[in-house]
């Protein structure tokens, strides 16, 4: 090759170096600068004569971000050492320019004067910076900031692998905030999402730099305490029991308090994993939620603990029920004494499920676990759906054909989740429609509790489904404030007597006055009286003779299948 093909050849090459869109460099084996391209130059922040000054030579560890990045850089080097090419990334922090993240590859060439090491380094900082957001969206709540509930538990997981491995003590927190539905209901979705965002910064503050705080969903919140022991965990949960407490939200001149029911699970090698943990701690705060709110309960196999746990055993047990079409409806007539009860044939829809071996379940047995994990309302639905195809049909030739004359009254229960849904008229609305049911054939059964737990959605939602022309009846009255005041504000057709003052009626004179009680205001308010769980020809006969107006139980009618 000619002098003249040699100085060719050299330009050409410097050409595409200098054009290139990546950082081209050319290292001698102190790892010193011989050949820093435009690109790399701007980088650097610094120009190629100065760092290939001839006897300093700037080695290119100096533009090395940190020792991490440093070290990394290090050891890939000696690896092309022995001639094997490498491909890493790092981190470069030059004195005059931003910091970058880039990927080298780096190889070995062997001239007749030695080796040299020429480098390509792409900048990779922009797709980075996505990884790391999309990364941290992955494991962080979008909203508050806060660690997501996959992330807490993939910690819990390693928290419970040093507390078996090296016996170390931990403590899981659960907590639920008590009257968050209050502002969510009141102010809307908006106030409960800036309080929960408030909230969780709040309590940020509160936490130690090795614990970790994340939104578990909806108003819940979960924390970890590494190295804690049970009472020290049990203060640090008091902090933030009281942290919440004294904090008032504001929203549109109203003053918002809240309060929080906390779980509390200590974490040691006893613990088999981290799902028998957040069951155990979600268990825990369902005690104290159970207990007025505003508690700390400590996990334990105390009465309460085993109560709430035997109830979530049942929430699996009621989604496969659903899923699986393992309900089964059955009906008990209610019998007029007094007056005809409005209706010709008045009798109430009953729910039982079954096991997987076709058994039968009572009602007993599932219905507190579905009320208190909030499964009511999808098995509300699943009753409405079922009944309304069963009975569409019979209930439209039925209202065609009775000419004036009483016709069929079907009460069916309604859970309080499901009458303060604000779908749920919407929902019942469209099925009505759907199926065309008679609407006046239809009277929902709602409890006295859940009645004035609400009052005022209680209220709206009887005068809505009143104006299709459905009924009401308010069961259990007398099993709790019994306040004939709150009669004022429920539209009410019927008053359905509790089954434990009526049961009582021959035995205890007190029980009988109440009955009598409830009945009189009852009749001066022109709603009627049901007495339940009439049991005996003797009850019959006591509520007959006080004046009440139907009967429903064992002695009149033991429940049946429905369809």
């Amino acid at each position: 090759m000619s002098m003249d093909d040699s100085d060719f050849y050299r330009n050409l090459m410097r050409a595409y170096i200098d054009s290139a869109n990546d950082g081209i460099f050319v290292l001698c084996d102190e790892m010193k600068f011989h050949v820093a391209n435009p690109v790399l130059e701007s980088w650097l922040g610094t120009s190629e004569d100065a760092l290939t000054e001839h006897q300093c030579r700037r080695p290119i560890t100096d533009f090395i971000g940190n020792q991490e990045s440093a070290r990394t850089f290090v050891d890939h080097f000696h690896t092309v050492l022995t001639g094997e090419p490498v491909r890493f990334e790092c981190l470069i922090h030059p004195p005059g320019a931003a910091d970058r993240c880039i990927e080298i590859a780096l190889s070995k060439v062997d001239l007749e004067v030695g080796h040299l090491f020429i480098g390509v380094a792409r900048d990779v900082t922009e797709r980075k910076r996505l990884q790391a957001e999309i990364e941290h969206r992955a494991t962080h709540d979008h909203m508050t900031g806060l660690i997501n509930r996959y992330e807490f538990e993939q910690r819990l997981n390693s928290l419970l692998e040093s507390a078996r491995r090296d016996n170390r003590r931990h403590a899981l927190l659960y907590m639920d905030l008590d009257q968050f539905k209050v502002v969510n209901d009141t102010c809307g979705h908006m106030a409960g999402d800036i309080l929960l965002s408030q909230i969780s910064s709040m309590l940020k503050d509160k936490t130690r730099a090795n614990d970790t705080l994340a939104r578990l969903g909806g108003d819940e919140f979960g924390l970890l305490l590494e190295d804690c022991s049970a009472a020290q965990a049990a203060h640090i949960a008091e902090v933030y029991r009281q942290a919440i407490t004294d904090f008032h939200f504001a929203w549109e001149s109203k003053i918002f308090k809240t309060g929080v029911s906390i779980g509390l699970v200590p974490i040691t090698s006893a613990c088999e994993s981290a799902l028998e943990a957040m069951s155990a701690a979600d268990t825990a705060c369902y005690v104290s939620k159970g207990k007025g709110g505003n508690h700390i309960h400590i996990d334990s196999d105390d009465s309460e603990s085993r109560n709430v746990r035997g109830q979530m055993h049942w929430v699996a047990e009621i989604n496969r029920a659903l899923h699986e079409d393992r309900f089964r409806l059955y009906q008990q007539k209610i019998l007029p004494i007094a007056n005809d009860c409005g209706g010709n044939v008045h009798y109430e829809i009953l729910l039982r499920m079954l096991d997987e071996d076709g058994n039968i379940i009572p009602p007993t047995e599932f219905i507190p676990a579905a009320e208190r994990f909030n499964l009511m309302p999808a098995v509300d639905r699943w009753v409405i759906e079922t009944l309304f195809a069963a009975k569409g049909a019979q209930w439209r030739d039925e209202a065609n054909s009775r000419r004036g004359v009483g016709h069929s009254l079907c009460a069916i229960n309604l859970s309080g989740t499901s009458m303060n849904d604000a779908g749920f008229p919407g929902f019942l609305h469209e099925k009505i429609e759907e199926y065309g049911i008679p609407a006046d054939f239809l009277c929902f059964e709602i409890t006295e509790t859940a009645a004035i737990g609400n009052i005022q959605k209680a209220s709206h939602f009887i005068n809505e489904m009143k104006s299709f022309g459905c009924r009401f009846s308010l069961d259990d009255f007398g099993s709790g404030m019994s306040s004939f005041a709150y009669l004022n504000n429920l539209a009410v057709d019927f008053l359905k007597i509790d089954g434990s003052l009526v049961r009582n009626v021959v035995t205890n004179p007190v029980s009988r006055v109440m009955v009598e009680a409830i009945n009189k205001i009852g009749h001066a308010m022109g709603i009627n009286t049901i007495a339940e769980y009439v049991e005996d020809a003797e009850i019959l006969r006591q509520i007959t003779e006080i004046g009440v107006d139907c009967a429903q139980g064992y002695d009149i009618h033991e429940p049946e299948p429905f369809l």
